[in-house]
């Protein structure tokens, strides 16, 4: 998921050394996340933490509307596709530049073009180092796009289904993905200029923020306004609104909510679940005041916190172990004790997050079916015709979990009723979000904490990360894509025919068989499925929260609400 990156790099751009006190007068957004993101390619980003902040710099040919989550076109002013629908056609937008760099010998040279289109596309489609495709590649391009995978493997010199004519840039696809447009909507999918493809300096984009300065030890990073954006509002006003946002990393729940309470933040995303209660009753006046102080959402998310086993050690091989522990973990009482309630649902469907009004016409129902409700008896009778009688010959197990305030009181519980209820006993080892999921890759461990949030609209984003041909045939290789390296060939058959699949509801089929197969056979624990209260000051407009987690600032105003606008806004509600 996350490719681990060792090095420091340090960005630089015209305007960067704006001093404090001009800083402190601008309109200005600052947020906290867990976890830092990585200075990496952005074809390979995968993770929700780096997505966020270079969804706020980098742009692809369209994009997501946060407020709907429908497609929009972003630099491209409009698209065909094909009346078989394999065929896609995007015309670029004119006079739009890539930030400011040296890189850029002239003006000129940062106007975007279709053949910066085409060298992206092409370097997603190239090995790394390591000889693994990048996120772009098997999230959009592997098994889709005409002429990629022997572009890849070294056997074409370039993608047959790629080209490029004036303003106009064409996909041609193998089958019908009615998911495309959604996925070049990715991060993974930004365009990046020639000049910074062959540098190797990525985080250079067209979007509405730029990198000020970054260091990848740093415990913040602020991006400033692009003063030469191109995308105007409704009424003619040059976006982005606001002068800059400052992104805080590392803080747990606890003292993001401290930031929050003291206004050194302007939004909260979930709450430390000690603190919710004396949060909400405690701050009933600044959420009922008229204009409210604070604006609250309680948000559903496709995000799915889970646990998966290592298919490398030869103790987990036996699915019989693996459901054992599945029924052995009481979820209600880690959703009541630990978690208080600020979830979704508990793990008892599959990989896929029960959200079914964004997710309509899949049959969770019968995942469910399959799913594990807490049995200790079963889970104990299952290890022993496993050979592993009360837990005895089992050894230790190590649980990998990156450091997290709620993840870890999480783990504490998992360790207390595994031992209570198999009588295996499991050591917790906690280290930073990099680390672990490098080790996740390479399969140094015995069972992962993660999580993972949808892409995408579709099941497809959940369970194409135990698909088994992703998966290094070499065992010392790192697995990006599949960390459990799970391989389940009737998993694995239900999928393909499910991402082949031309017809929707057709392919919601499949996915919904290959789901039922992936848990009678599972390589994971479900734990729990998020919905975070969110809270915002009111001043913070334009902000919007969607089932995927996306931000898109490049609307936000910060701009004091006042009563008669309040009003207006509860009188066209109704």
């Amino acid at each position: 998921m996350l490719i681990p990156v060792t090095f420091v790099i340090t960005y630089f751009f015209s305007g960067c050394n704006a001093n404090d006190a001009k800083k402190s007068e601008a309109k200005e957004v600052t947020l906290a996340l867990e976890h830092k993101p990585t200075p990496f390619f952005s074809s390979d980003v995968s993770d929700y933490y780096t997505a966020i902040v270079l969804n706020q710099c980098m742009e692809g040919l369209v994009t997501l509307d946060p407020k709907d989550l429908t497609i929009k076109p972003q630099l491209a002013e409009r698209w065909q596709i094909s009346a078989d629908k394999k065929v896609y056609t995007f015309t670029l937008r004119k006079g739009v530049y890539f930030h400011e760099h040296e890189l850029f010998e002239t003006e000129e040279a940062r106007l975007l073009t279709t053949a910066d289109v085409q060298a992206s596309v092409r370097f997603a489609c190239s090995k790394s180092s390591n000889d693994e495709g990048s996120n772009a590649y098997h999230l959009i391009f592997k098994e889709s796009l005409e002429g990629a995978t022997e572009y890849f493997e070294g056997k074409a010199k370039d993608i047959t289904g790629l080209s490029v004519d004036k303003h106009k840039v064409t996909f041609k696809l193998i089958h019908e993905d009615p998911n495309f447009l959604y996925k070049l909507s990715h991060v993974s999918a930004s365009i990046n200029a020639i000049e910074a493809l062959k540098s190797k300096k990525l985080i250079i984009g067209t979007g509405p923020f730029v990198f000020d300065q970054y260091n990848a030890d740093s415990t913040s990073l602020h991006l400033m306004k692009n003063t030469a954006y191109y995308e105007k509002d409704k009424q003619g006003n040059v976006l982005p609104y606001l002068d800059g946002i400052t992104f805080l990393f590392g803080l747990n729940k606890t003292d993001q909510l401290a930031a929050f309470n003291q206004q050194q933040t302007d939004m909260i995303i979930g709450l430390p679940p000690r603190k919710i209660t004396e949060m909400l009753e405690g701050k009933i006046k600044d959420f009922n005041s008229i204009p409210p102080k604070l604006i609250m959402k309680d948000n559903p998310l496709l995000r799915t916190n889970y646990y998966f086993f290592n298919m490398l050690d030869p103790r987990f091989k036996d699915p019989r172990v693996r459901q054992a522990f599945n029924l052995a973990v009481d979820k209600d009482k880690i959703g009541l004790d630990v978690l208080k309630n600020q979830y979704n649902e508990l793990g008892i469907f599959g990989i896929t997050p029960p959200v079914k009004r964004v997710l309509k016409g899949y049959d969770f129902e019968s995942i469910k079916q399959h799913g594990y409700q807490y049995n200790p008896a079963l889970a104990q009778q299952l290890l022993r015709e496993a050979g592993f009688p009360n837990g005895e010959g089992f050894g230790n197990v190590t649980l990998r979990i990156g450091i997290h305030e709620i993840h870890e009181k999480v783990a504490e519980e998992f360790v207390r009723q595994i031992a209570s209820n198999l009588n295996i006993n499991v050591n917790i080892d906690a280290s930073s979000f990099g680390i672990k999921e490098s080790d996740a890759n390479f399969g140094r461990g015995d069972i992962f904490a993660s999580s993972w949030t949808a892409d995408y609209l579709t099941p497809e984003t959940f369970l194409m990360n135990f698909y088994g041909k992703t998966v290094p045939v070499n065992a010392n290789k790192p697995s990006f894509i599949n960390q459990a390296r799970y391989i389940n060939p009737v998993f694995d058959e239900l999928f393909s025919k499910g991402h082949l699949e031309q017809k929707t509801t057709d392919a919601l089929t499949y996915f919904n068989m290959a789901e039922q197969e992936l848990m009678k056979n599972p390589p994971i624990i479900p734990m729990w499925y998020s919905g975070e209260i969110q809270i915002i000051y009111s001043y913070l407009r334009n902000l919007h929260f969607n089932a995927l987690g996306y931000f898109q600032f490049k609307s936000v105003q910060k701009e004091p609400l006042t009563k008669e606008e309040f009003t207006k806004q509860q009188n066209s509600n109704r």
